[in-house]
């Protein structure tokens, strides 16, 4: 979330009880050294069944070019993680935000630190959300390179035969059941 006085991303650091202790400009909160951070994950399905994957854009600072869930980001100072995901889904899909007003916390406890091959870390704590969305998407260039709506098995089975073009977020988070079942159901 942008402060009002300036174009400044945010993103919440949270300290060693767990909780909020400041902030830090996107831009540069990732590093050889990220601290540790609030964040979200999203897995968009349609009424069909099949789930959006995205290919992360070439420009990314990290894990350029990588598959990986609908879409991810991180929750400004204040700002919820549900709210941040209506937010996000508007600038980085196109989605209207009220299309996702039934998104369900799926793992309100995961977390994650992993390191890019550039050395970049990322470590957040990351609740996921499943959310069916009805309509088409509009991926924002900067966000996404390429998109593609698969059945939630053939996405299982792809992770699975090839872990190395998933980002480890993704892969780690379909460790866990309760999201590998919502992605089937």
């Amino acid at each position: 979330m942008r402060t009002p006085a300036s174009d400044t991303e945010l993103v919440v650091l949270i300290g060693p009880d767990g909780r909020p202790a400041g902030t830090h400009p996107k831009a540069t909160v990732h590093s050889t050294n990220t601290p540790l951070h609030y964040a979200f994950s999203c897995y968009l399905t349609r009424p069909d069944g099949q789930v959006l994957l995205t290919r992360r854009a070439l420009a990314k600072p990290t894990w350029p070019g990588v598959w990986t869930n609908s879409m991810c980001g991180h929750p400004g100072p204040g700002e919820t993680p549900e709210a941040a995901l209506r937010r996000r889904a508007s600038q980085e899909l196109g989605i209207s935000p009220a299309a996702l007003d039934d998104a369900r916390l799926i793992l309100p406890d995961f977390s994650y630190r992993a390191t890019d091959s550039s050395g970049i870390v990322e470590w957040e704590v990351c609740p996921v959300f499943v959310a069916v969305v009805a309509g088409d998407i509009t991926p924002n260039p900067e966000e996404v390179d390429s998109w593609q709506w698969l059945p939630g098995a053939d996405v299982l089975r792809a992770v699975e035969a090839t872990p190395f073009a998933f980002s480890p977020w993704m892969r780690e988070q379909l460790d866990h059941a309760a999201l590998r079942e919502a992605l089937l159901a």
